[in-house]
């Protein structure tokens, strides 16, 4: 008992820590926001933190529906809670989302849930989620081939989102048809990843063993699908609804500083910065997505300041809002 407490506070100091170090990194663009904020109109800025404070809502209920997909119940309050928490982990430690994972599966254990079930939800969510944004990612492909604007790079973005999405599905297929297909197949990938790392570090990096594990809870976790098919649609719908909460605080960065704007516009320059948020290398997209998004909104016709204050608001309420209010709920459940 004394040994996990010590555990607990370990990781939760080492995450802060880390959170602590993003924002000194990112000091100087953090001034900059809040430079551009005081230009901004109030009203829009406050609307667009509302807007923001609803997607926490959306997103802890989509969560929820994929529980009850896996045979899961619980409140709404507390996965909002646990997905806030995630966001925060996710962003500050460069684990491919194992961090989220494991934060789900430790809060499922101390209430009783069946963590083999709780694992599979992670990936469920982000496959039900790009599922959802590769709608919003079609319509804004339309926008900027009407407008002569798409290139190689958006092109490129996109077909390494759709393989992502495709791997992730291909998994989670593997592991409901068969687990034990699934434990080789995870235990070929971390054999491959340990030479490398031998090569390298002149040590194993992951447990061939573990993966096996891994394949078992992610077997027992699916096998828990019993709804109807129709039933996988609500977790889509969630998705959409969340990205158009963000496209909300999007049009409210427009009106905050008067600057006109069209649908167009909004589901172009969201569909480009959202999807350069999940290929890009960087934690949650930071120093590349304002860059991007920027880029976008000028191709679309506005003019480049204009622009870049517009990205900076954005990004200001979709990321680091998040990220304190995820800081918040991480010590909150530890």
């Amino acid at each position: 008992m004394y040994n996990d407490l010590l555990m607990r506070k370990f990781v939760l100091i080492v995450a802060l820590f880390l959170g602590v170090a993003l924002v000194y990194l990112s000091f100087g663009e953090l001034q900059t926001i809040v430079q551009t904020l005081r230009q901004a109109n109030l009203l829009f800025v406050l609307l667009a933190l509302a807007i923001q404070g609803c997607w926490f809502l959306v997103v802890g209920q989509m969560y929820r529906s994929v529980y009850h997909l896996l045979g899961i119940e619980d409140s709404i309050s507390h996965l909002t809670l646990v997905a806030a928490a995630v966001t925060f982990i996710n962003t500050v430690t460069p684990a491919a989302g194992i961090g989220g994972l494991a934060l789900f599966a430790s809060t499922a254990g101390r209430r009783g849930q069946p963590t083999g079930k709780v694992t599979v939800a992670g990936p469920l969510f982000l496959l039900f989620d790009q599922a959802a944004f590769l709608i919003i990612l079609a319509l804004g492909m339309v926008v900027l081939i009407r407008r002569n604007n798409l290139g190689a790079g958006e092109v490129t973005a996109a077909l390494i989102l759709l393989a992502i999405a495709s791997v992730i599905a291909f998994f989670l297929y593997l592991g409901y048809r068969s687990a034990e297909r699934l434990g080789n197949m995870l235990a070929r990938v971390a054999a491959f990843i340990n030479r490398t790392s031998r090569a390298v570090l002149h040590r194993d990096y992951v447990s061939e063993q573990r993966a096996h594990e891994f394949a078992c809870e992610i077997g027992e976790g699916l096998s828990g699908l019993t709804e109807k098919p129709s039933a996988l649609l609500r977790p889509v719908m969630f998705g959409l609804l969340s990205k158009t909460l963000l496209m909300g605080v999007l049009v409210c960065s427009f009106l905050a500083f008067e600057v006109p704007f069209s649908a167009g516009t909004i589901v172009g320059g969201f569909s480009i910065g959202y999807l350069f948020l999940i290929v890009s290398p960087t934690p949650s997209g930071i120093g590349v997505v304002e860059g991007v998004m920027s880029l976008a909104l000028a191709s679309l016709r506005v003019v480049w300041s204009q622009a870049v204050i517009i990205t900076l608001v954005y990004r200001a309420i979709t990321f680091w809002v998040p990220l304190g209010i995820g800081a918040l709920a991480f010590r909150r459940l530890h």
